[in-house]
């Protein structure tokens, strides 16, 4: 059988990812604070670029004489209707569209003096100052910061003594005697081996007499935990009461006493993308643009563009007509500098573009929630209707994947607090009597309620709550209520339980 060649048209379609089409996704899913870092980061790169700074009311054309320096429009190049259209000036370089309930940003940045305050060291730099201040010798001091070197950011020891020694190459004697040192350290606690020994070393820093409480941690820990005083009591052969209040005092002990020093010490604040706020009888939407550069194209800029693109086609058009060998040079230069130009031009208007068509996307999701979550934001989060992507993509008509970049990361600010806007989506819970099903957030709420309101003698367990539930028409699972409860952050029925 002979094998043909031959060949064919066919004519598909295909989707690429431009540079410029990865700007804007990856735009999407950025934070206020990350759009803002990324927009300082591009003024300074693209020379096109220019803040747009707010003007005396009442005088539309002063922006244009600061940045310019002159009032001038009689350049034929500027009433060049071609060239206009082709770069769309008037919608470029003006900056942003402006939403209806945005709010305007600030020109004038705050002088932060947050920023002006020294950082306090993690963990390890406050053990080896402290071990400074304690009169070790060299060698000694060297032997301490191997050890400290082994601590995590709890303030517990990561390897046993053993392991340490063959990693660091000291004897295990001289790391014990270090251990001791440092468990003298603040803050107390530090240099545990496990919760146990971390409990003890509070305990016995204690000045009053701890034998008792040193009894309890090291031989009932376990009832301890469950709050079994009674148990307790029995085998240290002492009163309940004396038991609870050895209790109490271990529940001043702090388990993890490194994280104050930790790296995730710093307080971390949420700042709001939009606003919901109510005015008179609705919810009025509104983007915080507050420290959010507003961008522009810059005229000067534009118009050396339109003057180096003038005078490539002058220079292409000379060299045509003539032999001359400077013109085609001259061309060449003025070609380099035209196509610098122009390529700044075109990812400058990309950006004003991408960053306008993602607050308007914000804005849209978020006046799409508000629509369909009224009755949280009247009554609060028992009334939250189960909501899914595909009912807000359905709503503004865009595909699901771009609601979910929208919603990543972003915060609203509304009288029942701030949320994050993944908040509102939740799966549904539904009810015997076949009327409307509950949101999943609205039963957490019930479930958190319930606990709140049960006899801490007989905590309601979680078949307990999920039966309650039935009873007012909620299909539950057992494991339902368990996986609600630990996302609650609530422990179990028998660590909720009080003996007396």
């Amino acid at each position: 059988m002979a094998l043909k060649l031959k060949q064919s048209l066919k004519l598909s379609q295909q989707l690429r990812m431009t540079p410029q089409l990865q700007q804007a996704i990856k735009m999407l899913q950025m934070s206020k604070l990350e759009l803002e870092t990324m927009i300082r980061k591009e003024l300074n790169e693209n020379p096109l670029l220019e803040e747009m700074i707010d003007t005396v009311e009442g005088d539309p054309g002063e922006e244009m004489k600061m940045n310019t320096g002159n009032t001038d429009s009689d350049n034929p190049v500027d009433q060049d209707p071609t060239k206009q259209d082709e770069f769309e000036w008037e919608t470029f370089s003006d900056g942003g569209a402006s939403l209806k309930g945005t709010s305007t940003a600030s020109s004038h940045e705050e002088i932060n003096y947050d920023n002006f305050i020294s950082k306090e060291g993690d963990l390890r730099d406050h053990l080896v100052w402290q071990a400074g201040m304690s009169g070790l010798s060299e060698k000694e001091m060297d032997i301490m910061m191997s050890l400290v070197s082994y601590i995590d950011d709890n303030g517990y020891l990561s390897q046993e003594i053993d392991e340490i020694s063959k990693d660091s190459g000291y004897s295990k004697e001289e790391l014990n005697i270090a251990l001791n040192l440092v468990t003298t350290f603040d803050p107390v606690g530090v240099g545990a081996k496990d919760l146990k020994d971390c409990l003890l070393i509070q305990a016995r820093y204690l000045e009053e007499d701890t034998h008792d409480l040193v009894s309890m941690i090291e031989d009932h820990l376990e009832d301890l935990q469950t709050k079994n005083y009674k148990s307790i009591s029995l085998k240290m052969n002492t009163s309940v009461e004396e038991v609870r209040e050895l209790a109490e005092m271990v529940l001043t002990f702090d388990p993890k006493p490194g994280r104050a020093y930790g790296a995730g010490a710093d307080t971390q604040y949420v700042v709001p993308d939009v606003y919901v706020r109510k005015v008179g009888d609705e919810h009025i939407v509104s983007l915080n643009e507050d420290g959010v550069p507003r961008l522009q194209i810059s005229h000067f800029y534009r118009q050396l563009a339109h003057e180096k693109m003038a005078q490539e086609a002058k220079a292409q058009k000379e060299s045509k007509a003539s032999a001359n060998s400077s013109s085609p040079a001259a061309g060449t230069q003025a070609a380099k500098d035209a196509e610098y130009l122009e390529d700044r031009l075109r990812a400058a208007m990309w950006l004003i573009k991408s960053i306008n068509q993602r607050q308007k996307t914000i804005f849209k999701v978020t006046e799409s929630i508000v629509k369909r979550q009224a009755e949280f934001f009247e009554k609060g989060p028992e009334h939250i209707k189960p909501m899914i992507l595909k009912d807000i993509a359905n709503d503004i008509e865009m595909h699901e994947s771009t609601v979910s970049r929208v919603t990543t990361n972003k915060f609203v600010f509304t009288p029942r607090g701030v949320y994050e806007l993944k908040y509102f989506f939740n799966s549904s819970i539904s009810k015997n009597d076949g009327s409307d099903s509950l949101s999943s957030e609205a039963v957490k709420v019930k479930v958190k309620k319930m606990i709140a309101a049960e006899d801490p003698k007989k905590p309601l367990s979680d078949q307990k709550i999920a039966d309650e539930l039935k009873k007012v028409g909620l299909r539950i699972a057992r494991r339902t209520v368990a996986k609600y409860r630990e996302m609650l952050g609530i422990p179990p029925s028998s660590k909720r339980k009080k003996y007396y």
